[in-house]
């Protein structure tokens, strides 16, 4: 499978795809993160990672004197859904414990979105997995919020931490997907364009 370009500083995402054994650098353009308050939540990660994979594609497109490069470029978003709210990154520290006791004893679904440009190939979905918590104390909150400062996390935990070890009930659906990269369908997809290459 060729090198692709990761659009992303998340080190999950590297982590992941160094784990998945795949090939590839990072190169990320800034990209503004908001979308239009009537979209359906299914849809917004994959609209945002969107506008990342375009960002990358079009400075990779400079960077190469107005040629393509030659790598796929994959871009990911993962959005919290409690309800039908999009519940994103905490703003400071008192907020994501907010986040996390409004997520205590509930279910919630994570969304990541991936977008694969390569050439002018699109290939597109979100995958989701529903995370359900134990009724979290204020004292589990504070201390997991004081010690990880979860504030570059969507829904302010991450499921590979302590706050997973201890107050996760259940999952369904891809555990590498709550860490932020679906990576088997990743990799199926890659599959697909290189076998249409």
């Amino acid at each position: 499978m060729q090198s692709i370009v990761l659009a992303s500083q998340s080190p999950r995402r590297k982590q992941l795809l160094e784990w998945a054994e795949v090939s590839f650098r990072i190169i990320c353009q800034f990209t503004d993160e908001s979308f239009p308050p009537e979209m359906p939540v299914e849809e917004v990660p994959v609209h945002v990672a969107r506008n990342k994979a375009i960002a990358t594609k079009l400075h990779l497109q400079e960077a190469y004197h107005g040629q393509l490069a030659s790598e796929p470029v994959l871009a990911a978003d993962t959005v919290v859904v409690l309800g039908n709210e999009v519940i994103n990154k905490p703003g400071d520290l008192e907020e994501a414990v907010s986040m996390l006791k409004r997520l205590s004893g509930k279910t919630h679904r994570v969304i990541t979105g991936v977008v694969i440009l390569h050439d002018e190939q699109e290939i597109s979905f979100a995958d989701i997995t529903e995370v359900e918590f134990h009724e979290l104390s204020d004292a589990q909150i504070r201390f997991y919020v004081d010690k990880y400062q979860p504030l570059d996390k969507a829904g302010a935990y991450a499921i590979q931490e302590w706050i997973g070890v201890v107050g996760i009930k259940s999952i369904k659906g891809d555990f590498y997907n709550v860490m932020g990269l679906p990576v088997s369908r990743v990799l199926q997809a890659l599959q697909q364009l290189s076998n249409n290459a």
